[in-house]
């Protein structure tokens, strides 16, 4: 088949001696780009992270990445194609598949007659990507383009399919797709459900509180044995671990998910600016939604640093965080891949702590979790709790749990994985707006281990009423969709987590939206205490009533010393006062689950945002953590 000549307006960059085959460095030094004092720091650099010297020039901004691209193309005697001057021919998308070319930085981009010109960001991989190329693409000519243009051309030609599959890339089985699509047998049956639950409650309230309260006892009890399980079994203070980076480290990449964030966006690029990994590592994303203008024209206005980049996700049937994500990991390389949210603020040797521990974990180590914690605990009250609470769960809860074997719920942010690990369990369910608390567990059902380091990430406390109310709600929907997505087949969860974690994800799951939901069956038997009438009169002796006292006494005891013992792991003993008054901090949770119900029922897939950007740090410097082990 012959194929047109197209007009193409290039120039094959050459000079006197012609420098074909010199390398970069060289090339780099006599343009004058760079100095021989500079050259042989960034040439030292290379050597010792094992990348390539263009890698490193441009992202330790050595050099720009144009003048990088025309000193690669000066040394493989290479075509530069620009998308200003000589625009990619979009009648060439069908002949690579888009994962292939993300896979391997390449783009079709012209035919010269019968030669495709094959753009590539990568020169150093293309000769070993040749072998992988279809037979019948015809003669190929390398060229090559900056990484950003050969992107955005796979994202206008390739975007919508990418955009489909990041949605559906975890197995219906394993999603909670198909949640709003249920059968009139299953709809059937919610009904008699909720018209029985209400008979109950209108002709014979003694039994409906009764059988309530049997099932609120019971979670209260099971959430009590395994916080103090988790006491019990969480490691005490340890000397802070040597870090290890292995002879090559691995690149590591960061995406981070924006959406409506106006307000948050420049200090973001201040605080990851501080990360002490060597940048040529680094391949930070900032992930933007089509239609998010306001976020989009922010970074319009901003300068980012040569080892940021940005992917925009095409609109498609749901906008959630999950989905934002699998789409962006197909643009990414990273070997370990890490999240952060909007406002977070890590600390700034943190990314060497989690290459240290998973070079030394063993293989089956597919995810590590930091502590999160809170940069603005004296904005007020509900900050402070907010503090308190978050202290208790990443620093006593989540270690004892992850220490005692269980399978543990992630957290969305400063989490990191094997890409292996991540690309096996199919990335985040996109239809599930707790995708963090999911993605936990499918990894313990494929066989792979979470564990949890001790570096810290700081962001900001949520502590407005409404907003609180909103956030918790999305969490706990979600804590309810991904009991009821891995709980449906109960005989396949116990075969893949065994007894032991099966009953711990029903506990922690299942137990934790049985307390918030039923807490008002428990708050009414005060009621008897004071005199007041209830539906159990009659029903419960003296001795009933004491019992049921002193358990309640005796959670809220549990609650207090686990509060305590949080807090002096962390750095906020100033809130050592505060922590009696958690009591009036938990009932709102029970506000937020009904609110939570409610969606689950007409709009599963809904993503209550969190706005950011309005609680500054409560001094200069208190969105730095101080120490990575505190």
């Amino acid at each position: 088949m012959t194929h047109p000549v197209h007009p193409l307006p290039y120039t094959l960059l050459a000079q006197a001696g012609d420098p074909r085959g010199q390398p970069v460095s060289r090339i780099l030094l006599d343009n004058h780009t760079s100095t021989p004092r500079v050259m042989l720091g960034a040439m030292a650099e290379a050597a010792r992270i094992g990348q390539p010297i263009a890698r490193v020039m441009t992202a330790e901004a050595l050099a720009t990445r144009q003048q990088v691209l025309e000193a690669q193309a000066r040394h493989y005697g290479a075509l530069i194609m620009d998308k200003t001057t000589t625009p990619a021919d979009g009648t060439l998308a069908g002949l690579l598949p888009g994962d292939f070319c993300l896979l391997h930085g390449v783009l079709p981009w012209v035919r010269l007659g019968e030669t495709l010109v094959l753009a590539t960001s990568r020169p150093d991989e293309f000769d070993a990507m040749l072998a992988d190329l279809p037979p019948d693409l015809g003669p190929v000519m390398m060229a090559l383009a900056l990484e950003a243009d050969i992107h955005d051309e796979i994202g206008r030609r390739h975007g919508d399919a990418l955009a489909k599959a990041a949605e559906n890339w975890v197995p219906a089985e394993d999603s909670c797709r198909d949640l709003n699509k249920a059968g009139p047998l299953a709809s059937g049956i919610a009904l008699v459900a909720i018209i029985v639950a209400l008979g109950l409650l209108a002709t014979v309230p003694q039994l409906f509180f009764g059988a309530a309260l049997i099932m609120a006892l019971g979670s209260l009890l099971v959430s009590q044995i395994l916080k103090v399980s988790a006491l019990i079994a969480a490691p005490r203070r340890e000397p802070a671990p040597l870090v290890h980076l292995p002879r090559t480290p691995p690149v590591v990449t960061i995406i981070v998910p924006l959406f409506h964030e106006q307000e948050i966006a420049s200090t973001l690029i201040k605080r990851l600016s501080r990360l002490t990994y060597p940048k040529a590592l680094l391949d930070v994303v900032l992930v933007l939604e089509a239609e998010d203008a306001v976020t989009c024209q922010t970074l319009n206005r901003t300068t980012l640093p040569p080892w940021m980049r940005r992917i925009t996700v095409p609109p498609g049937e749901i906008q959630t965080k999950p989905r934002a994500l699998n789409y962006a990991l197909r643009f990414t390389r990273g070997e370990i891949v890490g999240i952060y949210d909007a406002e977070d603020a890590p600390a700034p040797d943190q990314i060497e702590h989690v290459v240290s521990h998973f070079s030394k974990a063993s293989h089956d180590v597919g995810c590590v979790q930091g502590i999160l914690d809170y940069y603005n605990p004296r904005a007020n009250w509900l900050s402070r709790c907010f503090t308190i609470e978050y202290a208790s769960w990443f620093r006593i809860v989540l270690p004892g749990l992850a220490r005692m074997g269980f399978a543990v719920p992630l957290g969305g942010t400063t989490v990191f994985f094997r890409r292996e690990a991540l690309e096996k369990v199919r990335g985040w369910d996109a239809h599930n707006v707790t995708e963090d608390a999911d993605l936990g567990m499918r990894l313990a059902r494929h066989g792979w281990q979470t564990e949890l380091i001790r570096s810290v990430t700081r962001e900001e406390a949520n502590n407005r009423f409404w907003p609180w109310i909103k956030q918790r709600s999305r969490w706990l929907k979600g804590y309810g969709i991904t009991w009821w997505v891995h709980s449906r087949r109960p005989k396949r969860l116990w075969q893949d987590l065994g007894a032991k974690r099966f009953f711990g994800l029903q506990a922690l799951l299942l137990g934790t939206l049985l307390q918030f939901a039923l807490a008002p069956v428990l708050w009414s038997f005060w009621l008897i205490v004071v005199g007041l009438p209830h539906p159990m009169d009659g029903y419960m002796a003296r001795e009933g009533i004491l019992a049921l006292t002193g358990l309640f006494l005796a959670a809220e005891a549990i609650s207090f010393v686990i509060g305590i013992a949080a807090l002096a792991r962390s750095p906020h003993a100033q809130l050592y006062h505060w922590v009696p008054t958690m009591f009036a901090y938990f009932p709102m949770g029970t506000a937020a689950v009904y609110k939570a119900l409610w969606e689950t029922a007409f709009s599963p897939f809904y993503w209550d945002k969190t706005q950011h950007g309005h609680s500054d740090p409560d001094h200069q410097g208190a969105d730095i953590p101080p120490d990575t082990h505190v």
